[in-house]
């Protein structure tokens, strides 16, 4: 029980922070996570509902590809990424600034 806890703690990396996803958090209540790419829909439900305390109604998932980039050791590439778009239960909001300050303080 108590790694599946661990895990729970540790599925949710940042918010994703963007005009769309702001536009999404005001229109919706969905709110964008960059998620460890091994989570599943439940798992994030799971770890949203835990960390925040807040009902989940829904969780779509995107796999995002990282970008090839050039600089002048020749061609790199920015690593694969999961997102996450959370859908909460009407009147239940989340406070962005003290997500950021929670992940970085630890």
């Amino acid at each position: 029980m108590m790694a599946n806890e661990a895990r729970l703690m540790n599925i949710l990396r940042a918010p994703v922070i963007s005009e769309k996803g702001n536009l999404g958090a005001d229109k919706f209540n969905t709110f964008a996570f960059k998620v460890l790419p091994d989570a599943s829909k439940f798992e994030i439900k799971k770890a949203v509902e835990t960390v925040f305390g807040v009902e989940v109604i829904s969780v779509h998932t995107v796999n995002v590809a990282g970008k090839a980039r050039r600089s002048a050791h020749g061609m790199g590439r920015r690593s694969d990424w999961k997102k996450a778009y959370v859908k909460l239960a009407p009147g239940a909001q989340l406070n962005m600034d003290n997500i950021t300050a929670e992940k970085e303080s630890k």
